[in-house]
């Protein structure tokens, strides 16, 4: 009973920010799982949400009228990279594609901030992982005081017409945040250290980030509050327990593909002809075998 349960709640609505909320990321326990009761129930749910991405995918390939933007955005170690290795593995990548954004180069700066971002959205047909985003202009610039505080104000009503003209382009976004404790950033840092596969992924500025957690903190706060919206919602995820978050952000993409209620083109050919040129190849395969 307590499988059909989880498996039974919407996490669209469960973790969605209404519009117009003032987020406080202290209302928010990144311990939680959702009422699944342990890894092992999470990971058989997790294998039901990929077969239906699975699905998903290839009916909104077949449609060719919409498309799906996701948005993911964490602390360092919060798991994006698992997130997206986990969550999307099974999916065709002919239409699911995966675009990180690191520090902006000289081209992308002679540019305005969401030049960068603009050209990798997904095309009609397609879903599209950003692993970190055109958000970065409103965080990390601001802790760091890359530019001014007029600049980066400015930039949340930007983001907000940049994704109403996506919505509007039947592009469905969706914001992720993947919520981890302070603590739980640091376990995680240290078991970086005692992997020989994982080690290349510390650095000196990991530890340094985590002198700026209450600057993220608030920057992430004001970010969420005043850039989610209907057409493009945010969604904050527990995410200490790796086992969940991937749950709950497949949970969260199938949900919102079965928002687009997508419609499967009609056959282009005649059935019953074709189903007649089956027939009789099949018929002279075996006359050919005889």
């Amino acid at each position: 009973m307590r499988a059909l349960e989880a498996e039974a709640m919407r996490y669209f609505d469960s973790y969605r920010v209404p519009a117009g909320k003032i987020v406080s990321l202290a209302d928010y326990d990144p311990e939680s799982t959702g009422g699944v009761k342990d890894r092992s129930e999470g990971e058989a749910l997790l294998r039901l949400e990929q077969e239906r991405l699975v699905t998903l995918q290839k009916q909104l390939y077949a449609e060719g009228k919409q498309a799906l933007l996701v948005c993911l955005q964490a602390m360092d170690a919060a798991g994006k990279d698992g997130t997206i290795r986990h969550v999307l593995s099974g999916l065709n990548p002919q239409s699911c594609r995966v675009r990180p954004f690191k520090q902006p180069n000289t081209e992308d700066l002679a540019h305005d901030f969401l030049w960068r971002v603009h050209r990798w959205t997904p095309g009609h047909g397609e879903i599209m992982v950003f692993n970190r985003s055109h958000y970065e202009d409103v965080l990390i610039v601001r802790v760091h005081q890359l530019v001014e505080e007029a600049v980066w104000q400015g930039r949340y009503s930007h983001i907000n017409a940049f994704e109403r003209l996506l919505a509007d382009s039947q592009t469905k976004v969706i914001k992720i945040f993947l919520n981890i404790s302070k603590d739980e950033q640091l376990k995680r840092f240290e078991k970086r250290l005692d992997d020989p596969l994982r080690q290349w992924k510390i650095s000196e500025a990991d530890y340094s980030e985590r002198q700026h957690w209450d600057a993220y903190v608030e920057a992430y706060e004001e970010a969420i509050s005043r850039c989610t919206t209907d057409a493009a919602p945010w969604f904050i995820v527990p995410a200490n327990h790796k086992w969940f978050r991937n749950l709950a952000v497949a949970r969260i993409i199938r949900e919102a593909l079965e928002e687009l209620d997508i419609q499967m083109p009609e056959p282009t050919v005649d059935l019953k002809d074709i189903r007649k040129r089956y027939h009789q190849a099949v018929r002279q395969a075996k006359k050919n075998k005889g």
